[in-house]
């Protein structure tokens, strides 16, 4: 079995991971799904999670799970961030903005975040341009959350025809008002509040191989996910008719 430990971002990609990417893999994973903590407040005993603040508690963070398992090769390590709004101290930050193909640029920070972490069961991954450009795979399954509203999601999707897209949802862009989760939000204000269960709900009904036929780079990711070899097959426990649990360990 292999079990991916999965950082992320926020509690979209984190209901993403436990209720579509967890079934979807199957039954030779299990996914331990924890959200990047941000801040501390020790004089009330809160954890604040959520959000990636610096790349320091990023690596801090990943790190610290990675030492946890130092010796088994059926752990291995991922992370589901937004290229958008990325923190501007990870790695190769610089060099990237320098770059103007978006795919080329993904992969140049993912390659310098590979090798600061410096560990051969680590796959990070940044998603293109964030969570949202799977929403527009297929912007007309909004219609389930937000009913007459054809004209707005017709809108959504003419974002998606334009020509720099070319009806590639992951080259929408990073700009402050033009990100796809900004584009939503200027037709549904009410998804900035519940991204987390809107957004989850209608990639759920889009569908992981509708998304992969038109996201590229999650597409690549997914399949060096699917790609991976458990060490010791033999050990990987009986099926049944359940996939394997979901692990969510939250920080303290």
């Amino acid at each position: 079995m292999i079990y991916l430990h999965l950082i992320v971002e926020g509690e979209t990609e984190r209901r993403f991971a436990i209720e579509i990417l967890a079934p979807y893999l199957g039954f030779d994973y299990c996914i331990d799904v924890s959200l990047i903590t941000t801040s501390r407040d020790r004089g009330r005993g809160r954890v604040y999670k959520g959000g990636l603040g610096s790349y320091e508690k990023v690596k801090r963070e990943i790190t610290n799970r990675i030492k946890q398992y130092p010796e088994s090769d059926d752990q291995v390590f991922s992370t589901m961030f937004d290229l958008y709004a990325l923190p501007t101290d990870f790695p190769g930050y610089s060099d990237a903005q320098k770059i103007l193909d978006p795919y080329k640029k993904v992969k140049e920070l993912e390659n310098a975040f590979a090798e600061d972490i410096a560990c051969r069961r680590f796959t990070p991954y940044i998603q293109l341009h964030e969570f949202e450009a799977m929403v527009f795979v297929a912007p007309s399954e909004l219609q389930f959350q937000y009913p007459d509203s054809e004209n707005k999601i017709a809108a959504l999707q003419r974002v998606l025809n334009e020509r720099a897209f070319k009806e590639n949802p992951e080259l929408i862009n990073e700009g402050e008002t033009t990100a796809p989760s900004k584009r939503i939000i200027q037709c549904f204000p009410s998804y900035e509040r519940s991204k987390p269960f809107v957004g989850v709900n209608t990639v759920e009904r889009i569908g992981i191989e509708a998304i992969r036929d038109k996201c590229f780079h999650f597409n690549d990711w997914l399949r060096q996910l699917k790609n991976l070899k458990p060490l010791t097959p033999q050990l990987c426990p009986t099926r049944s008719s359940k996939p394997p649990p979901v692990r969510e360990r939250r920080f303290s």
